[in-house]
């Protein structure tokens, strides 16, 4: 039997689907291909007056990569708003080791030299699949998506993949679409040569 590996992980993006657990304590990993996919149009982020503000006032210190384990750590973290995660021991590895392949980024925000934000994601090709954020800070994770969205602009992607579809992704402009309209876009997507870094 075949070993579940980064790379077969790889595959199973350019099909479309994706890996959760149930919990952080069980080591079993599903794939996922659901009927309805969210995405954010990355011509059609929307960024309230309030964002703009704080963005502009720089608020907060943004990175990219810096240190992405941490940031699958926090997104982990059971904290009083999220009790359950599907990050565990298996996906953290898994995506460290797409990380260390160059697959996996991480866009970090920062407070007084504290991380307290963040989010981290797969690129293949001009599409880049959206995992999971954390924000410690008020708007921590909405300044790191709007920076992402902002890099995945300037380097010609075309996909931003969310997966689900949260009443926090639709206020920021994310749009639920059929699981045939998804593919049609990935397989565009797919055909794009760009980087995650310059």
């Amino acid at each position: 039997m075949q070993r579940f590996d980064a790379n077969i992980l790889l595959d199973c993006y350019r099909r479309g689907v994706f890996p959760m657990a149930e919990s952080r304590e069980d080591n079993n990993i599903f794939l996922v291909d659901p009927d309805l996919r969210g995405i954010i149009p990355l011509s059609g982020m929307h960024v309230s007056k309030s964002l703009r503000k704080v963005v502009r006032r720089g608020e907060f210190d943004v990175t990219f990569d810096a240190c992405f384990e941490t940031v699958i750590s926090e997104c982990a973290r059971e904290t009083q708003d999220r009790q359950e995660t599907w990050i565990n021991g298996g996906i953290d590895f898994l995506y460290n080791q797409l990380h260390q392949m160059g697959h996996a980024h991480s866009v970090e925000t920062w407070q007084d030299g504290k991380l307290v934000g963040g989010l981290y994601g797969v690129s293949v090709g001009g599409a880049f699949f959206g995992e999971s954020m954390f924000s410690r800070a008020t708007n921590a994770s909405k300044v790191a998506l709007y920076h992402l969205v902002e890099r995945l602009n300037a380097r010609n992607y075309v996909l931003l993949d969310t997966q689900f579809m949260t009443d926090h992704l639709r206020s920021l402009g994310g749009q639920e679409i059929i699981r045939a309209e998804f593919q049609d876009l990935l397989q565009e997507a797919l055909k794009v040569k760009t980087s995650f870094h310059p």
